[in-house]
């Protein structure tokens, strides 16, 4: 179990330091107006921005997975 943890706890670090390092390479080699096309406008809120559309897009698949369990088994309790 600790070792399943520490190797996904490396992952997720070396993830997040290879990102960093790849969006700090793409805003040194790239012009602006390129930039602005792949990141937005706001270019310092990219991850929070990301990070926003994640947890949102998984609140409404979570929602979705409870309406259709709902609706398959509260017709066993109902009647």
């Amino acid at each position: 179990m600790f070792k399943r943890l520490f190797w996904v706890g490396l992952g997720v670090a070396a993830g997040v330091i290879l990102v960093s390092k790849a969006e700090a390479y793409v805003r040194a080699n790239t012009p602006k107006q390129a930039r602005e096309f792949v990141f937005g406008e706001d270019q310092d809120q990219v991850p929070k921005r990301t990070l926003a559309g994640l947890v949102t897009e998984f609140r409404s698949t979570m929602d979705q997975r409870q309406n259709e369990l709902d609706r398959r088994y509260m017709d066993r309790f109902q009647g």
